[in-house]
């Protein structure tokens, strides 16, 4: 490297590549001028490639940190709530008091879906997986908004974020009430956005008298805060690229649970309780455990490959997990094998 630049040399003739300077993490090599030589860069996963510029997220899996909009997830969720860093994520920096509640508001006033969406999950069988029934649902929203769908609009951008994050909670309640055989529940705009969602998860029409739990809500807001953004993954990978081509926004959402669904990303959950189904039970585990060692199977739920250190989301699930169960009292055997393994 001189003069801030990386020099390569093929076939007898230098190329010189400009060097990046990020406001945090490795310096960045722009290969753009490639093109000219004839070859292309070779880097599968784009493990050491930075495909956009971003502002966003940040994660150093070696120091074991993730940082929203420069501030430690951690922070995020023990000193604020959801929805203020969905503002964040969005805007820049979370809102002051007035942007908050205007924020809030335009969330609340879109949390219904069409009642015409109601027909769409009569098409699926019951027990049809629940991310299926996902892609097709909100998928399917393309089909009922026609308007502020210019993505190069910051109005039409930000109008388009509130109503997917208004409408998801809804949907995946729906989703949970149709694999249930229960009535959906509406939402309600007296509760907070993680009221609101276990409400319509867990509510039915003979709870006159519904209460919610403080703990239960808290436990939810800090959950989704620790799912709301992990910089460039597969998902959001799916969603940039299907947007590229000035495709539908829902669509394009669509398309991002599709990716999320395999148990190389979100589906690594559902993963994890598959696995503890295959074992059975606590004196089973040191058996599993030698098959893992010699490769014969796979552990499921143990860290995201890209921090060598620590997962920092893994202290706010696990003391909020203690929280939840202390709250309920709960002694579930799947738990039990959980922890020992």
């Amino acid at each position: 490297m001189a003069d801030n630049n990386a020099k390569l040399s093929v076939n007898g003739k230098e190329y010189e590549f400009p060097i990046i300077e990020g406001t945090l993490g490795r310096p960045v090599i722009d290969i753009a001028a490639l093109q000219d030589s004839g070859f292309w860069s070779y880097d599968p996963g784009f493990k050491v490639t930075a495909p956009v510029e971003s502002k966003i997220t940040y994660i150093d899996g070696g120091k074991g940190e993730l940082l929203h909009r420069g501030y430690p997830i951690d922070q995020l969720a023990n000193n604020a709530e959801y929805l203020e860093v969905a503002y964040a994520l969005i805007h820049g920096d979370l809102p002051n008091a007035e942007q908050k509640a205007d924020f809030y508001e335009k969330v609340r006033k879109h949390t219904g879906v069409h009642d015409q969406l109601r027909k769409f999950f009569e098409g699926f069988r019951r027990d049809a997986h629940p991310m299926a029934i996902m892609v097709g649902v909100v998928g399917a929203l393309s089909a009922f908004y026609h308007d502020n769908l210019d993505v190069s609009n910051e109005e039409h951008r930000e109008i388009t974020a509130i109503r997917l994050i208004a409408k998801m909670p809804t949907l995946a309640a729906m989703s949970y009430k149709y694999s249930q055989g229960e009535p959906f529940m509406y939402p309600r705009n007296d509760f907070n956005y993680a009221e609101n969602f276990l409400y319509m998860m867990f509510a039915t029409p003979a709870d006159v008298d519904y209460e919610t739990n403080d703990v239960i809500t808290r436990a939810m807001d800090k959950i989704f805060t620790l799912h709301a953004d992990h910089e460039q993954n597969a998902s959001t990978s799916t969603v940039r690229l299907a947007g590229s081509t000035g495709a539908n926004p829902y669509a394009c959402i669509a398309a991002g649970i599709a990716a999320l669904w395999g148990p190389s990303h979100g589906g690594a959950n559902e993963a994890v309780l598959e696995m503890l189904d295959e074992i059975g039970s606590v004196e089973n585990v040191p058996e599993f455990m030698e098959k893992v060692k010699s490769r014969e199977v796979k552990l499921m739920g143990f860290g995201h490959r890209v921090y060598k250190n620590f997962d920092p989301r893994a202290q706010v699930m696990k003391e909020t997990c203690d929280e939840v169960l202390g709250a309920l009292g709960i002694n579930d055997p799947k738990l039990e094998l959980a922890m020992a393994l």
